[in-house]
């Protein structure tokens, strides 16, 4: 009778069910991205973006007034010293020229003909000497006008390459204004700008490693050294602009490459506090604190005090010791005794 009890066989059935059941799978790790807290000129290091630039580059422009006519060259293109760049309407030039070849002529004419009279005494020493300043004036001023046909063309003063193109065909220039933009041959640099905040860290003739992006991070890093840093902060951006000299990179290094520029041995600007990224450190209470990755894996938290809060990071005096890992992101998602799968970890260090 108990076999056909309905309420039996429904209890037995949810049991059976249930027994069937698999467990189920242990929630997947959080992965977290660490860092490990430590000190020495490797994690001294600051990292700045940067563009390839010429040591020189030169701003070409024509000698004379006119309308530009042709612009033979574009931005980009490699061009030898000598080679025409553009050129101006010619035509006034050379009707100066003509004219001032007219009256050379003229002048070299007459003062044959006074040294002739002058043989034979019919004129005095005075005539023939105004005839003879005439004719070197009118000389000086005949190869002055060849010379101002010939600055109708703009030539390249060295090998380089067009960095920049400053006037179009039809537009009307002034003498000296700029044409192109010439980068020569030669030293290779990059420039970057520093935060008003890190440039008393730097000085001329610190060293640094410079990597190109368009080769990879796989290509060894050039040598370079501060080269220059400017007196005076750019008045929008508030940056100081630094050149970094490459001294045995490529003279024919493209320029406007992106550069990554690391400088190993900055100097710290606030004693012997750690720094670490703001990501790393969170509000716990009145407290402010870090989560300490241990040997396995699992998280701890860490009350730390904070000196102070920049851009580039909180300035930690007490609390953290080098060598410990702790974790740089996702701080507000993670509890205490939990464990944790780790991302490939970065270094922080003394500042």
């Amino acid at each position: 009778m108990i076999m056909k009890n309905p309420l039996y066989l429904a209890l037995l059935a949810f049991v059976l069910a249930a027994c069937s059941e698999a467990p189920p799978p242990p929630a997947p790790l959080k992965v977290v991205r660490t860092l490990i807290v430590g000190a020495g000129n490797t994690e001294n290091a600051r990292t700045y973006p940067g563009e390839v630039r010429a040591r020189h580059e030169t701003t070409l422009g024509f000698r004379i007034p006119g309308k530009v006519v042709a612009r033979l060259v574009d931005a980009g293109n490699v061009v030898k010293a000598g080679q025409p760049l553009a050129r101006l309407d010619a035509a006034d030039a050379g009707l100066q020229a003509a004219q001032a070849g007219a009256q050379a002529a003229l002048a070299r004419a007459e003062a044959k003909r006074y040294r002739e009279l002058r043989a034979k005494n019919f004129v005095s020493q005075a005539a023939l000497d105004v005839r003879e300043t005439a004719l070197t004036a009118a000389e000086a001023q005949a190869g002055l006008a060849r010379n101002q046909a010939a600055y109708a063309t703009l030539v390249a003063d060295r090998t380089g390459v067009i960095v920049a193109v400053l006037a179009e065909p039809g537009q009307v220039v002034a003498a000296g204004q700029p044409v192109v933009r010439l980068a020569p041959d030669g030293e290779r640099e990059v420039a970057i700008n520093l935060p008003e905040t890190e440039v008393a860290r730097f000085a001329v003739g610190m060293p640094a490693a410079v990597s190109l992006w368009a080769q990879g991070k796989a290509a060894p890093a050039l040598a370079g050294k501060i080269r220059e840093i400017t007196p005076l902060a750019d008045p929008l951006t508030r940056t100081y602009a630094v050149r970094v000299a490459l001294p045995g990179a490529d003279p024919r290094l493209p320029l406007g490459l992106t550069a990554s520029v690391r400088f190993p041995e900055v100097k710290p600007a606030d004693g012997a506090a750690l720094r670490l990224p703001l990501t790393a450190v969170f509000q716990q209470g009145a407290q402010m604190a870090v989560w300490i990755v241990g040997a396995d894996n699992t998280l701890s938290l860490r009350p730390v005090t904070v000196a102070g809060l920049s851009d580039d990071g909180a300035r930690i005096t007490a609390g953290l010791t080098a060598g410990e890992r702790i974790v740089a992101i996702g701080v507000h998602k993670l509890s205490v005794g939990e464990k944790v799968r780790l991302a490939e970890p970065a270094k922080a260090g003394v500042k």
